[in-house]
């Protein structure tokens, strides 16, 4: 899941934004086929290897089978894919807390941090180590489910017990993980009683309907994010182009220095064309990206263009345009008098004029900066919206 958003977020920043909405909307189309990547974690002879074989239906003897007698000091992350759903891969992760991975180095040695969501196996009681990758876990604001692995051992323990009963001893265990991890800060644990000999007893069942249906949360949890993702970058877009705005607006004040009646607005004029509508294309606003997006997503070009609100993209971007906006924005209109007032005030004139059009074309290209933005984000919004109905 990780990969695919990886490559959704570069075609954003490289203004594709129709290559991004195909992406998306292959997989809406095939949930299933969206790449699921599980890491199964915990501490060493947890039983990591045997529930990623029960998982899966097969045996530890089984071709294909994660190795149950593999030292753990020498095991490295392995994949292993789920036989009735290719795109769904259980990660084998070293034990915490081996010489080759002690707890405290565990987090930095172990490529944590790339799987979508995690299991923590435990053989019996909840441990120190598992608190802390359950703290890790929360940290990233990742989901993980914790498995009580050997729940069969239990059960055949309490048997020994004159007020045994099957149900009260599963309980007993289930309210300690859950408590216990409460307790340290974990909100909302999801605690799974299994054993991975008897796959059909106790929470296995339920395991794996949850599994298969976290499919579905990560098609959800993608499209809650494509809008946040988008922004972020817009965000990263503009702190670009805004660290342009004070040589635009250097160039201006040169200008403005030279004693010619009209040269300066011209020139600022010019430049803002240019400058606001390298804006309009880079955030895939101009016709074409527009045309694109609405044959990729199935939303015309007409109910996209309904939620822009800025001239500048609405209409082409001419020197009138930027000229009638400019006088329409208060501020900008009165830096735009007060320099023409001050341009023939004798030895202290053009000086102030200068300062006066720094301030104006920085005003200006901000504003439209801004607004401009703020239309990309509506128009994404729009084409995602429109492909999930």
């Amino acid at each position: 899941m990780e990969d695919f958003i990886s490559g959704v977020k570069n075609k954003l920043k490289n203004n594709n934004a129709a290559a991004a909405a195909a992406q998306i909307k292959q997989y809406l189309k095939e949930p299933r086929k969206i790449p699921l990547y599980i890491a199964i974690t915990g501490e060493s002879s947890s039983g990591k290897s045997t529930f990623i074989n029960a998982f899966r239906g097969i045996g530890d003897e089984d071709d294909g089978a994660a190795p149950t007698d593999v030292a753990e000091s020498s095991k490295d992350p392995i994949p292993y894919f789920h036989p009735d759903y290719p795109n769904v891969s259980l990660w084998d992760l070293p034990g915490i807390g081996t010489p080759k991975y002690p707890a405290d180095k565990y987090l930095r040695s172990v490529p944590f941090k790339k799987y979508d969501f995690y299991i923590i196996v435990s053989a019996d009681h909840l441990t120190e180590n598992d608190v802390k990758l359950a703290k890790e876990i929360q940290r990233m604001m990742k989901k993980f489910y914790f498995v009580h692995s050997k729940t069969d051992n239990d059960i055949n323990v309490g048997k020994r017990k004159k007020d045994f009963t099957a149900e009260g001893t599963l309980s007993k265990i289930r309210k300690n993980c859950v408590e216990g991890l409460q307790k340290q800060g974990i909100e909302c644990p999801q605690v799974f009683l299994v054993s991975s000999f008897e796959p059909g007893l106790y929470d296995f069942p339920l395991l794996r309907k949850t599994l298969e249906k976290e499919l579905d949360v990560q098609r959800d949890a993608l499209l809650l994010d494509m809008p946040k993702i988008n922004q972020e970058i817009i965000r990263k877009k503009k702190e670009a182009f805004q660290s342009k705005i004070k040589y635009y607006s250097t160039l201006s004040a040169g200008v403005a220095g030279v004693p010619l009646p009209g040269l300066s607005t011209a020139v600022d004029i010019s430049m803002m064309v240019i400058v606001v509508r390298e804006y309009v294309a880079e955030f895939g606003l101009d016709k074409p990206s527009l045309e694109k997006l609405a044959a990729t997503t199935g939303v015309s070009y007409t109910d996209l263009q309904s939620v822009i609100k800025s001239e500048l993209v609405k209409a082409q971007v001419t020197a009138d345009l930027i000229m009638k906006l400019l006088l329409s924005l208060a501020s900008t209109a009165a830096l735009m008098a007060a320099e023409e007032a001050t341009r023939w005030v004798p030895v202290v004139g053009l000086v102030a004029s200068m300062g006066l059009s720094f301030s104006t074309t920085s005003k200006a290209l901000n504003y439209f900066l801004n607004e401009i933005a703020e239309d990309a984000q509506r128009v994404l919004e729009k084409a995602l919206g429109g492909m999930t109905n």
